[in-house]
């Protein structure tokens, strides 16, 4: 059993930066996958960014690839979203996931992650 619990979210003007963390209580947490999903008022949830077991696989969503940077550190069982140059378009509540295993092809898909934080809110001024 893994639980995930998010921080760093909050209001920030556009063109700012703001850091999330996901720290996870568990087992083995350096074996799972671990994604970023954001879901605004009235949308789906989206994925924004995943990184593999090691840290050296990466996977964006091509709206904020170049913006944000997802990284891990296993020994603090904890997963970063580094987002930068930030935009009113990004504001969403951010969730964090974390499933053992996920095929390349799936990364992006909600329904594959078996854990989930309860999200931190990140608000974007114009």
């Amino acid at each position: 059993q893994v639980q995930l619990v998010e921080s760093g979210g909050g209001l920030v003007q556009a063109g700012g930066s703001l850091r999330l963390s996901c720290a996870a209580s568990g087992y083995m947490f350096s074996m799972y996958t671990l994604a970023w999903f954001r879901q605004a008022p009235g949308k789906e949830r989206e994925f924004v960014a995943a990184v593999g077991r090691n840290g050296g696989s990466t996977y964006y969503t091509d709206s904020v690839k170049g913006r944000f940077t997802i990284s891990r550190d296993n020994a603090k069982n904890t997963v970063y979203l580094q987002m930068n140059s930030l935009k009113p378009e990004d504001t969403a509540v951010y969730v964090c996931a974390g499933v053992w295993t996920v095929s390349v092809n799936v990364v992006r898909i909600p329904a594959e992650y078996k854990y989930w934080g309860q999200g931190t809110q990140v608000t974007v001024s114009s």
